[in-house]
């Protein structure tokens, strides 16, 4: 590593050889303010925002405005200044519950589809009453990404037709690519670029759920103050139809066309696309419902100390929603949201508290920004409007550094810099953790796809790098098997009522989180350069011109 990155430029020392890089130690007044985080603080900000009288903190509910509440005057008792709107420290935030109504059909070949049983539909955010006429396509993954060798749309016409695919990517892929090219959005927006007017995605889990023919599907969207669909990640404009297919349904309309599951899903995976036209054509008509009400992203700031880069931003973000009250599960039904996400915000706030500790030369250079976003459990909403509608010019953010669920149940040895390797955040992130004796590791569940069902990823796709510090393998008896613990604990807890203050807890676990992401934002915030995503990177070359 060079010695320029050794160094730093900013206000940290190097402790030993330059080729060490690794050993980096912070000055004095760092390494005081790192102290002022205590366990009892993270303890007690968890147990507030996932008290009972809190009702789960769901967007557009009063349990949500005392979450509000409380995390803007825990902001403003440290000092940091209002960051919203209109010099608040509020940016509202206009959410859409669409649901597709009763009596919506849908035909394929002049064949009557059942609703339910057969298929499902997105509602339309943007347009209460629906139809769609168009040809067929079967486009595989949906995937358009020749840089990486595999491209669905190669040779396939789908302009003004409707595609049909499913989820998933080549084997080949990293999986954080993976996790991206699979998702909805990045599948609509691919469709769309390709001429296409609607995405069915068929289902290869002839196992999994059917739907009945009265189940409502809902989705959640953000709109602009014009009431117009300002972010959704279940329908574009420009699409008539997005919606599901059952495994038998999916698989008759390929039979039709002379296509083989059996054959065309291993092709799939080995990184050979099997896309066709399909045979015939589809027509639906349906009607969406709409119910609109507003949340509120909470943003504060702390002013940067150097005249030349103080409009510059470094974002450290975590979801202040959860859930709210819902079905019963063991006699309980208030999903309290300790772990998820009550014990990021913790973090958050305590990493407000480190900066507010920095006097004089230590203080930031960049400006930070403290955003508690909506939304997050209703489809990274909240994160999605603040990182394409910022409170501040969208060109000063140069990063976003994200908590969602630290999982603080046992003691922090390792961690996982999820979205670190695409830019240059995995050198501040290598030394920070090298400095607290954490070891970084490699993503120990990659099926998780975490890298795209969190509020980093609204960042990224806006061209922000960004990363999510997640719990890594290691363990105190050596057993190094953190991510099995972690999935028992999952099992049991995770989006369930029962993840309140009565389940397992590591505070110190909390403290080191928040110690971990402050040394992490604090040198983006020190260093003269911005973040830059990695020479060809995908999430670069994809987003990062925006």
């Amino acid at each position: 590593m060079r010695l320029r990155s050794v160094c730093f430029f900013l206000g940290f020392v190097l402790v030993g050889p330059a080729v060490s890089a690794q050993s980096l130690a912070p000055i004095k007044p760092v390494v005081r303010a790192l102290e002022v985080v205590k366990p009892t603080a993270i303890k007690q900000h968890i147990w507030y925002l996932a008290d009972d009288k809190l009702r789960g903190r769901q967007p557009g509910t009063p349990g949500y405005q005392l979450a509000v509440d409380y995390v803007v005057g825990q902001l403003k008792s440290l000092g940091m200044q209002p960051a919203g709107d209109n010099d608040t420290y509020t940016q509202t935030v206009r959410l859409r519950r669409a649901t597709t109504l009763p009596g919506a059909t849908l035909s394929i070949n002049g064949r009557a589809l059942t609703y339910g049983p057969d298929f499902t539909l997105n509602p339309n955010p943007g347009a209460p009453s629906s139809t769609a006429e168009a040809p067929l396509a079967f486009a595989g993954y949906g995937i358009s990404a020749p840089e990486l060798g595999y491209d669905d749309y190669a040779g396939l016409d789908v302009k003004g037709k409707v595609v049909v695919v499913v989820r998933g990517a080549p084997r080949n892929f990293p999986s954080t690519v993976a996790s991206a090219s699979q998702d909805l959005l990045v599948v609509m927006q691919t469709a769309l670029q390709h001429g296409a007017v609607g995405v069915l995605v068929g289902s290869t889990n002839p196992k999994a759920p059917t739907p009945s023919p009265t189940a409502k599907r809902q989705t959640y969207n953000v709109l602009d103050a014009q009431g117009q669909v300002a972010n959704s990640r279940t329908f574009l404009k420009g699409m008539q139809i997005v919606g599901n297919l059952s495994t038998p349904a999916f698989q008759q309309l390929l039979v039709a066309s002379q296509l083989d599951t059996t054959q065309v899903l291993p092709a799939l995976r080995s990184g050979k696309p099997a896309s066709k036209a399909l045979m015939g054509t589809l027509q639906a008509s349906y009607q969406s419902g709409y119910q609109d009400f507003e949340s509120y992203n909470v943003v504060a700031k702390l002013p940067g100390a150097d005249a030349q880069l103080r409009d510059q931003y470094v974002v450290h973000s975590a979801h202040l929603d959860h859930l709210g009250v819902g079905v019963p599960v063991r006699g309980d039904s208030i999903y309290n949201g300790a772990h998820d996400n009550a014990s990021g915000v913790a973090s958050v706030l305590e990493i407000a508290k480190i900066y507010s500790k920095l006097k004089g030369k230590s203080q930031p250079k960049r400006s930070v920004l403290f955003v508690l976003q909506t939304g997050e459990e209703l489809g990274l909403l909240g994160s999605a409007y603040f990182a394409s509608h910022p409170t501040v010019p969208k060109e000063n953010i140069v990063a976003d550094i994200n908590t969602d669920m630290p999982t603080i149940i046992a003691p922090l040895l390792s961690a996982v810099a999820l979205g670190a390797q695409h830019s240059s955040l995995l050198q501040p992130a290598e030394r920070a953790a090298a400095y607290l004796g954490i070891s970084l590791e490699q993503d120990p569940e990659p099926e998780q796809n975490r890298f795209i069902r969190s509020d980093q990823y609204s960042f990224v796709m806006q061209g922000i790098p960004a990363l999510h510090i997640k719990y890594g393998n290691k363990t105190a008896d050596g057993k190094n098997n953190l991510s099995e613990q972690v999935q028992v604990w999952r099992a049991a807890t995770y989006h369930k009522p029962q993840d309140d203050t009565t389940g397992t807890f590591d505070f110190e676990a909390g403290r080191r989180y928040a110690q971990l992401n402050f040394l992490i934002g604090y040198q983006v915030a020190q260093d003269p350069q911005r973040p830059t995503w990695n020479q060809n990177d995908f999430f670069g070359t994809r987003f990062g011109k925006k």
